[in-house]
């Protein structure tokens, strides 16, 4: 099968999306996916902790050991059907809103 590059662009999101696509995953099932954004104080995070819990967002909140700069882990568990359209909306809403408090957007997992 052919990479249909409007679905699945050349990018980190869209590479993952096709290698699952390509496994066999149902992609348009909604499920759990996990963001993880870092920060460099425990303070700065738990703010943004907060700013997700006033908008309804169910998340984690642990150190992080493997990166010395930004130790502390906000991750944000929302449900949705796997498309590039809404992993990259997503993503840019976290690294947008976590700026200002010197978030590092990390990434995004879902099984």
């Amino acid at each position: 099968m052919n990479r249909d590059l409007s679905l699945f662009p050349s990018d980190s999101i869209g590479d993952a999306l096709w290698q699952m696509q390509q496994a066999g995953d149902d992609l348009d099932q909604i499920r759990e996916v996990e963001f993880s954004v870092l920060f460099p104080t425990q303070a700065l995070a738990l703010q943004f902790g907060q700013l997700l819990l006033e908008n309804n967002q169910k998340l984690s909140f642990t150190p992080f050991q493997e990166n010395e700069e930004y130790p502390w882990e906000i991750t944000a568990y929302p449900e949705m059907p796997l498309s590039y359209e809404n992993i990259a909306a997503y993503q840019e809403l976290l690294e947008t809103s976590s700026s200002p408090l010197q978030g590092k957007f990390d990434g995004f997992y879902c099984l």
